[in-house]
């Protein structure tokens, strides 16, 4: 793995981003990724801001999530904060649960619909796709899955492939890599600890410091056109920890 970010979600308690930024480059990163309450409420002075605190740490963000509401209503506002902060990669990251589907039309009907939300991104050049949790992999009452009617009713959508997400999900991160790599523009790197283990960060682990084979998954990862490796951890206790340790496995890939 070439190119190792963060996505800030993970230290979204650990305020103010500035000093993250800090902790970030003195751990050896150069890249951030952004989520959507980082920016989605700020105004211009603010985004400005966050772009000059990048810069200060010799950090860039390639890679950023928007909601899909904000795609669909503020695409204009969406691609400004791009060209702003040097956003190439946009993700939509997540579907509420009472929003989801429960058939395999209405899963079809979503990639149209993300399909179409990612239409004014694509055409500014920016690469656009869906980032995975759990629920997509959930078999449906006719015994399919999500995640297939998702790409099939969005056949431009790229892939930002949460690894660890997908075997929460009960899936084999494997054969999705195997069935979709050629859509993989981005990895999240997260692991998951072992069962009973790390309860107050519900579950996941520093990467390495888990069950989630990233070596094999490395290897089979190196296939695809994935560009950005991005460090992950749903709920860390410790930020610092978390980024040390997490980029030091993955250099070691």
């Amino acid at each position: 793995m070439q190119t190792v970010s963060f996505q800030l979600y993970s230290a979204r308690n650990f305020q103010p981003f500035a000093e993250v930024f800090r902790i970030l480059a003195d751990a050896g990163y150069k890249q951030v990724e952004g989520y959507g309450a980082l920016y989605a409420s700020l105004d211009d002075a603010a985004i400005q801001q966050v772009k000059a605190d990048l810069d200060k740490n010799g950090l860039s963000m390639p890679t950023a999530h928007f909601g899909l509401d904000m795609l669909e209503a503020e695409p204009e506002r969406v691609l400004e904060i791009c060209r702003t902060l040097g956003i190439e990669a946009v993700y939509c990251p997540y579907l509420l649960p009472e929003q989801r589907p429960t058939d395999a039309a209405g899963w079809h009907a979503f990639g149209e619909r993300l399909q179409k939300a990612g239409a004014p991104i694509r055409k500014a050049g920016l690469t656009f796709g869906w980032h995975n949790h759990d629920f997509e992999f959930f078999a449906l009452p006719d015994g399919s899955v999500p995640q297939d009617h998702i790409f099939a009713g969005g056949p431009d959508l790229t892939w930002e492939a949460d690894i660890a997400w997908i075997i929460r999900g009960g899936a084999d991160p494997f054969a999705w890599i195997q069935k979709y790599g050629n859509r993989i523009t981005a990895v999240h790197v997260k692991d998951i600890a072992p069962e009973g283990e790390n309860t107050d960060e519900d579950g996941w682990a520093d990467v390495g410091h888990g069950t989630v084979a990233w070596g094999d998954l490395a290897k089979a990862l190196a296939g695809t056109p994935a560009k950005h490796f991005i460090v992950e951890h749903d709920n860390p206790k410790d930020i610092t920890r978390l980024a040390t340790r997490s980029i030091k496995t993955i250099k070691a890939f």
